[in-house]
């Protein structure tokens, strides 16, 4: 009999465990769920600001895997600035194309008098050219940087763009120093005269010499006084920036850097589109320009023409035209 009830308590122990266990399991099933406990990404870089892993690297900074300023700068620098650089650079070249078709170049009006006047120096001119040759590299290699991935690759391939472009980093690089030293020599040597004057208000009401009118200018008139600025100020900026940018985490932080960048791209793509224009008008844009930057000469007419004030004071301290060397047989001006 004790052996009966010892079993039958032991029955009902077993029946009471489990009726225990059926009517825990299913609450403790209901409170834990992985996809609503668990945390999210969104959560973490909320509470933290960024997700960082592990790595060998002495700078911490780097090991930096994602934060959430990132994705609003990938977003900038991938939609609105391409889409705002490619319509300046675009639509300037289009500018460029309508203006030539329509206007034609800008003629010397009474043709060439064989006479020519010195207008830059041979340190003038190497400065200029300076700038020039490392401005054309760093807009290439920059605008590869920004436009490569989607315009070049698909043509080019994987192999000849990752060579193109490492090399494009490079020249982006090292050119920027003797870029930077050029910016600063045209700002010292041409300073005083393209500060503003009231000459340049009655150059811009006349048409800049556009037109049959042909108001009078200094050594520069009024749209060159704005390229010597957007050189100036531009190509001071993008130096500025660019530098923050060569040398990571020297001076700002990571926010500090992706404004840089921001800026830098914007300057420079704005910086490109006014270049398209300076460089037609320097060209085939207006007869007789581009030498002034070739040789250092210029024709008397044309100095006559766009520059009478400069032309006016030259004669007045006796650096008269000399008759033109024979065609083909270039002096440059020292």
């Amino acid at each position: 009999m004790a052996i009966l009830l010892r079993h039958i308590r032991l029955v009902i122990g077993v029946l009471i465990l489990a009726c225990m266990a059926l009517t825990v399991v299913p609450a403790g099933a209901q409170r834990i769920n992985p996809n609503a406990e668990a945390v999210k990404e969104e959560q973490l870089l909320n509470q933290t600001k960024r997700i960082a892993g592990e790595c060998s690297l002495p700078d911490r900074k780097a090991c930096t895997l994602e934060q959430p300023r990132g994705r609003d700068w990938r977003y900038w620098y991938q939609v609105p600035l391409r889409l705002v650089g490619g319509l300046a650079i675009l639509g300037m070249i289009a500018f460029v194309i309508g203006f030539y078709l329509i206007r034609g170049s800008v003629r010397i009006e009474h043709g060439r008098s064989g006479r020519i006047m010195v207008r830059f120096s041979a340190f003038e001119r190497f400065v200029h050219w300076t700038a020039t040759i490392c401005f054309i590299i760093l807009a290439l290699s920059g605008l590869n940087l920004t436009f490569g991935k989607t315009l070049l690759l698909p043509l080019i391939g994987p192999e000849a763009f990752t060579t193109i472009s490492r090399w494009g980093k490079y020249a982006h690089n090292y050119l920027s120093f003797p870029f930077t030293l050029s910016v600063i020599a045209i700002f010292l040597m041409w300073f005083r005269w393209n500060l503003p004057s009231r000459v340049d208000i009655q150059w811009f009401l006349q048409g800049g010499g556009f037109g049959k009118q042909h108001p009078p200018a200094d050594l520069f008139n009024a749209g060159q006084k704005s390229i010597y600025w957007v050189v100036v100020l531009g190509g001071g900026l993008v130096a500025a920036t660019g530098y923050l940018l060569m040398f990571p985490f020297l001076v700002t932080g990571i926010v500090g850097m992706q404004v840089a960048q921001l800026i830098h791209a914007i300057v420079a793509l704005l910086y490109v589109a006014a270049m398209v224009f300076h460089i037609y008008m320097g060209t085939v844009g207006e007869e007789g320009a581009f030498e002034g930057m070739w040789d250092g000469t210029v024709d008397e007419e044309w100095a006559k023409q766009h520059h009478s004030i400069w032309h006016e004071r030259e004669i007045a301290k006796g650096n008269v035209a000399t008759p033109a060397p024979p065609e083909g047989k270039v002096q440059p001006a020292e």
